[in-house]
């Protein structure tokens, strides 16, 4: 076995230069190669964006007001009760099969690889899952992980082992191009078109772009008019709702009777006028609507504290063991996008994670960022077994890499392999489902989509995800669906869509739930 020389491993926060990459430029550079851990300009959200969906009552509106909220009048909606969706996008390629999440051969999971196929995943000789003397695989989420995945070892501080028993999941063998935002691997609008939408909003991610994360969405998902909205700290989902000066004079229920009392004297004022427009109903009726819509915010969302993560009774003790909510960026960011996606108010959401592009010839510095994300995964988890809301987390990064089969002996490296460099042929992307009533029903054997060569590659024909990025996203966002019984719809959203009407029972991975 390669014995590697000593190399101090980077700080959690440091950032990675590669002398094989060229100086950073762009903002997913910077993100990429840990220069930067999430933080934005604040963009708030537009107000139509905010008044969008306000759904969830905290005390009741007038007969007449509530009235108005009738689909054939001023038509706002409640959200839509689907499935909540978090995605982690892992900036820079981080490894995902092997040494997190075990992946094996046309069999599955347990259909073990060469030897030398796992080194080039991470695992030296004497840790592989198929070791005769030591047991390394962790079963308990139904989704195999290696016992000293960084992921789990993560996730297990965030996360209690009963939350473990009600998740499953499936790991999906896929490449994708290394180390760039061109990928187009994020699923949001997507899942979006299939129905998802929340309370306040339908979208939100952490990163100000048209994906709200490092990697794009593929073109033809893309919806101007559902575009994420920055969320990446506590001040951003408390600051979604603003029921102006008003709001902070009076008493939630006064607030609510004023912004009433203004619609009725406002429509009183309107019949008597003519616009002069050629839409004059329509026109007034716009008119309405707003004030119909301000009221039914100020009831519905008055009180800031709803959508603050501090506050919470949960969220906090998530993260007491770990040092606390604001110990870290990361927790905070994903502390913010939990509380609003678990809970409703938003559809889906993504949480980007930086310095993942992490091949800088010692093993600890990789172990401790892919440790800081299962804590955040396990977070996740933990807050919608707290509250009793199903969830489905899925991850994926741009690109992967690749170990030469040295070994990191210090304290951090854990006895594990190196990793030397970007590797797309490693690549893969995993999704895990929690369902409040017990584990999901699994219908795919394996637990695999595609699968790996005995070697350590991507079969690039095992699925039609393993060579496709787009695909990769079809792939889950199939899935999604899946778990709402709406799989048969799949083809009519998705016309173009390779995966045809034969295929999709066979990438299904669960029953609904």
């Amino acid at each position: 076995m390669f014995r590697m020389r000593k190399r101090g491993h980077l700080e959690l926060n440091q950032p990675l230069r590669h002398a094989d990459h060229s100086r950073p430029v762009t903002r997913r550079d910077f993100l990429a190669q840990g220069f930067m851990t999430g933080a934005a300009t604040v963009v708030a959200p537009s107000l139509l964006a905010m008044l969008a969906t306000p759904g969830k009552s905290w005390a009741a509106l007038s007969p007449d007001i509530q009235a108005l909220k009738d689909p054939s009048i001023c038509n706002i909606q409640a959200g839509a009760g689907k499935i909540p969706f978090i995605c982690f996008d892992l900036a820079g390629g981080a490894n995902i099969a092997g040494s997190n999440v075990l992946v094996g051969k046309e069999g599955g999971q347990s259909d073990f690889l060469t030897t030398a196929g796992y080194s080039k995943l991470g695992l030296p000789g004497d840790m592989t899952p198929a070791s005769a003397t030591t047991n390394f695989i962790e079963s308990r989420m139904g989704l195999l992980f290696h016992t000293d995945s960084a992921f789990l070892r993560g996730m297990l501080t965030t996360m209690q082992p009963a939350t473990m028993a009600n998740i499953d999941g499936i790991i999906i063998p896929a490449r994708s191009e290394n180390d760039t935002s061109t990928n187009p691997h994020n699923p949001m609008y997507g899942i979006a078109k299939s129905g998802s939408r929340g309370e306040l909003l339908t979208l939100i991610g952490s990163q100000s772009s048209d994906s709200g994360g490092n990697s794009m969405a593929p073109a033809m998902m893309i919806d101007p008019k559902i575009r994420p909205t920055k969320v990446d700290r506590t001040s951003d989902a408390t600051g979604l709702i603003d029921t102006g000066e008003l709001g902070t004079l009076l008493p939630q229920a006064d607030t609510v009777a004023v912004m009433e009392s203004i619609e009725r004297v406002s429509w009183n004022k309107l019949g008597r006028v003519t616009t002069g427009l050629g839409a004059d109903a329509e026109a007034k009726k716009l008119v309405r609507c707003g004030y119909v819509k301000t009221a039914y915010l100020a009831d519905s969302f008055g009180d800031p504290t709803v959508t603050d993560p501090s506050r919470d009774p949960f969220i906090p003790g998530i993260f007491a063991g770990v040092g606390g909510m604001n110990a870290d960026r990361e927790y905070e960011k994903t502390a913010a996008v939990m509380k609003l996606v678990v809970n409703g108010y938003a559809g889906a959401g993504t949480i980007s994670m930086g310095g993942f592009d992490y091949h800088t010839g010692e093993r600890a510095t990789g172990e401790m960022r892919d440790f800081r994300a299962g804590q955040c995964m396990g977070a996740c988890l933990e807050y919608a077994a707290r509250i009793q809301q199903p969830l489905m987390l899925y991850v994926f990064s741009d690109g992967s890499l690749s170990s030469n089969g040295m070994v990191d002996n210090s304290t951090g490296g854990r006895g594990k392999g190196v990793w030397t460099g970007d590797n797309q042929q490693t690549g893969a992307a995993f999704f895990l489902v929690y369902n409040p009533t017990g584990k999901p029903n699994l219908l795919i054997p394996g637990r695999q989509i595609g699968y790996f060569r005995p070697a350590g590659d991507v079969e690039t024909g095992g699925s039609v995800a393993a060579n496709n990025v787009n695909l990769l996203v079809e792939s889950v966002i199939l899935n999604y669906m899946a778990l709402h019984g709406e799989q048969g719809q799949f083809r009519t959203l998705f016309p173009t869509s390779s995966i045809s009407n034969a295929l999709i029972d066979s990438m299904v991975a669960f029953a609904p739930i």
